[in-house]
């Protein structure tokens, strides 16, 4: 009686192993949305949990039929021999479940983490186009003009370490065929605005280092100027003091 009751809990282990099997590895699932993700994974979870929750029964079952064994060597050996198919069996779907489990995990890792260099990008392309736009209307006056282009610079000089990242995350998850298709369209979407406020910052730059050329010019020339005027007033005032009459005076003076 003892060797048929083990002998039934065996079976039992064995339907229990091929139904967790169908059920945690064998189906198709699709991922199209994070909540789909997030589910999978927790049900994982939940898997490598009953799964693992089992352990203590196919100790109790191993310690009983060795113990059978060395009462009743003929059952005993017929069941070890079943007793080591379910133990590998076991041994593999534990093996198979936290593999899928760590897979699963991974990827919604991998997820996270996209979320949070689009949004630490975002953060920037928002900055970046403050910066823009803080360009507009300035004062004709060099400091502001000045100022305006080394603040958009510096903005500018943000590394590409974030985006590099954004991409191969991005393609890794797409690759997989997890979460393509909102994927795809968060990529689309930030890379649009990246290339359209990039080219815009940069035309901007061009222009205001272009204008501050131009007032620099311009400043140097009124300084010429201004240094040639006094000269001449110094001049004419000292021709003035002397009593100088006007023919007397170079033509210039004149």
């Amino acid at each position: 009686e003892k060797a048929v009751n083990l002998k039934k809990d065996l079976a039992e282990m064995q339907e229990w192993m091929t139904q967790a099997e169908e059920e945690y590895l064998e189906k198709d699932f699709e991922y199209k949305s994070p909540e789909e993700l997030e589910n999978a994974v927790e049900e994982m979870k939940r898997a490598k949990e009953d799964v693992l929750q089992k352990e203590v029964r196919v100790k109790i079952l191993k310690d009983n039929i060795k113990m059978l064994a060395a009462k009743v060597p003929s059952s005993g050996q017929e069941l070890a021999t079943e007793l080591n198919v379910v133990l590998e069996n076991y041994q593999l779907l534990c093996n198979r479940i936290r593999g899928k489990c760590h897979t699963l995990e991974e990827v919604w890792s991998c997820w996270i983490e996209l979320l949070q260099y689009l949004d630490l990008e975002t953060a920037w392309l928002n900055s970046l186009e403050e910066r823009v736009q803080m360009t507009e209307n300035l004062p004709d006056k060099l400091d502001a003009v000045n100022d305006a282009l080394e603040s958009l610079e510096s903005v500018l000089r943000h590394p590409a370490d974030n985006r590099t990242q954004i991409r191969e995350l991005g393609q890794t998850l797409i690759d997989g065929g997890i979460l393509d298709d909102i994927i795809s369209e968060k990529l689309e979407a930030f890379n649009a605005r990246y290339e359209e406020l990039s080219h815009l910052a940069v035309s901007r730059q061009i222009a205001l280092e272009q204008q501050l050329q131009t007032m620099r010019e311009t400043n140097h020339m009124l300084q010429v100027l201004q240094e040639n005027l006094a000269e001449l007033d110094r001049q004419l005032t000292s021709y003035l003091t002397d009593r100088v009459d006007a023919f007397q005076m170079p033509q210039e003076a004149q």
